[in-house]
């Protein structure tokens, strides 16, 4: 009997462990320890896809028999990537530069299943639109919360969202990290319905 588990998510991540929860599937979560660096010149969509792909297929091969979700997102503005900033100074860049401007945030999602390791891939592009932002109202949102693992310095799903006038997207979740209305329809191509 196989101790394989049924569904892994190939992330550490506690934001897309939380979005996966909500399908109320089992599953579990290993570090994919994939390298993350961009390829020069590579656009943001294309780094998106590849790392969710680097990041599936580094666990898909330890774990051949389950169904593995792999993630990433890039995050961009004016040509230049937003990476996660990892301190109060540069997400306090971040949000003076995101002022009254619009930011996109490409979330790569992948899927390999089974013994065939047959693959699926999407990537769900995420428009956001931030608030005109003083000085004044940047330094009060980060004394109140502490969003430096987040690219774009905004955390959507927690205060963020005051600083933001506008998300377009075809799954809002992908702007956590994790698109789940494309990946509810992943899952149900490679055998996994959360509403079976």
């Amino acid at each position: 009997m196989s101790t394989l588990p049924q569904l892994i998510l190939a992330s550490t991540s506690p934001y897309r462990k939380a979005l996966l929860e909500r399908l109320r599937l089992p599953f579990e979560c290993i570090a994919p320890e994939t390298d993350e660096t961009p390829q020069p010149g590579e656009a943001p969509e294309a780094t998106a896809l590849r790392l969710a792909i680097a990041k599936a297929t580094a666990v898909a091969v330890r774990f051949p028999q389950a169904v593995v979700i792999g993630s990433d997102q890039v995050a961009h503005f004016a040509g230049q990537r937003l990476d996660k900033p990892g301190s109060h100074a540069v997400a306090a860049k971040q949000l003076r530069l995101l002022s009254g401007q619009s930011a996109w945030f490409d979330t790569g999602v992948c899927v390999i299943s089974g013994p065939n390791q047959r693959t699926l891939t999407r990537v769900v592009r995420c428009e956001v639109t931030f608030r005109a932002l003083s000085p004044q109202r940047i330094e009060r949102y980060l004394a109140l919360e502490t969003p430096f693992d987040c690219a774009g310095s905004a955390k959507s799903e927690a205060l963020g969202i005051a600083l933001i006038e506008r998300i377009l997207t075809d799954d809002p979740t992908s702007l956590v990290g994790l698109p789940l209305i494309a990946l509810s329809e992943m899952l149900v191509q490679s055998g996994l319905d959360p509403l079976a």
